[in-house]
């Protein structure tokens, strides 16, 4: 890779360091302080994405590509469970459950990568996920505010959440698009499936609606909310489309660590002796399998160049 392509990945993964950890306090702030509607959130930020993406066009940033309907409907469908369900987790546990649990994710991107995909993992790489998802069960099951419906969401999010990391990367090989041409496509699609779903849920107008009697303070928070999902989205679609799902994911449990501290900080979560062994044992998972990992692509490099 050159310094240059080296460069480009390091700026989009700082970009999505800086908009996720930014992303989940903002929510978490929403829903705590002013307890505005889960689904309509995730409509706006849907909306915002793409008004956003509608601009970088009309300025030339990209030009966009016609696609078939049909080729983007379950990657649409994907979207709007993986926001929804991470949001419904985030609402119904603390910061410290719902992003160890998010670590989750890798093991089952592994496992579709395996079964209906062909990779490869090695035993070294498959072993890490033990000590990973041990961590995240005595993070979840000690936490005190355990509740079934949390853990709920919070396995439907995962589920969702790794099959649309794979398709990301997957549709945008498949229908040779890059990150903004694939979402300026599929963030208005979602955004109208999620539109007929939401009046079922949640009052439209009224107290508690998404038209309702919000502050300019609420009101602010919802729309700077919206920009910084926007940050988010795309540098997901970025960040897949240059590298792996695997990779985006072990980069973020760097995000982890950050953002459990923020959740003991800001919310005033609390941490017991049980979850604090989880999250050792997390961390000392994804070393190893980051430790072997870069491992593996150095012996790869080697070959290549000792290769005739």
């Amino acid at each position: 890779m050159s310094l240059s392509g080296s460069g480009r990945i390091a700026a989009g993964l700082l970009a999505n360091l800086m908009s996720s950890i930014c992303i989940v306090f903002l929510n978490k702030w929403i829903y705590v302080h002013y307890s505005f509607p889960n689904m309509s959130l995730t409509l706006l930020h849907f909306v915002v994405t793409w008004l956003g993406l509608y601009i970088c066009q009309r300025l030339g940033v990209f030009c966009p590509k016609r696609l078939p309907a049909s080729k983007v409907l379950l990657l649409a469908l994907s979207f709007c469970g993986f926001v929804v369900f991470t949001n419904l987790s985030l609402q119904n546990n603390t910061i410290g459950t719902y992003q160890l649990a998010k670590v989750m994710t890798t093991p089952v991107i592994i496992l579709i990568q395996t079964i209906w995909y062909g990779k490869m993992f090695s035993l070294k790489i498959k072993l890490t996920l033990i000590p990973i998802t041990l961590g995240v069960f005595l993070n979840s099951y000690y936490d005190v505010k355990f509740n079934v419906l949390g853990m709920l969401f919070a396995t439907l999010g995962v589920l969702v959440t790794s099959l649309y990391q794979v398709w990301v990367g997957s549709k945008q090989h498949e229908l040779q698009v890059n990150s903004m041409q694939l979402l300026y496509y599929q963030a208005p699609m979602s955004s109208a499936m999620l539109l007929c779903v939401v009046p079922f849920f949640e009052p439209i107008i009224g107290e508690g609606g998404i038209i309702g009697p919000w502050s300019p303070t609420a009101i602010a928070m919802v729309l700077l909310s919206g920009v910084v999902a926007f940050t988010v989205n795309l540098s997901i679609y970025w960040i897949i489309g240059n590298t792996s799902p695997v990779t985006y994911n072990m980069f973020g449990h760097f995000k982890f660590c950050i953002t459990l501290l923020g959740g003991y900080l800001l919310f005033k979560d609390t941490l017991s002796l049980n979850q604090g062994l989880g999250i050792v044992c997390t961390l000392l998972g994804i070393l190893a399998y980051t430790h072997f990992k870069l491992g593996e692509q150095e012996a790869n490099k080697s070959k290549l160049v000792q290769r005739p």
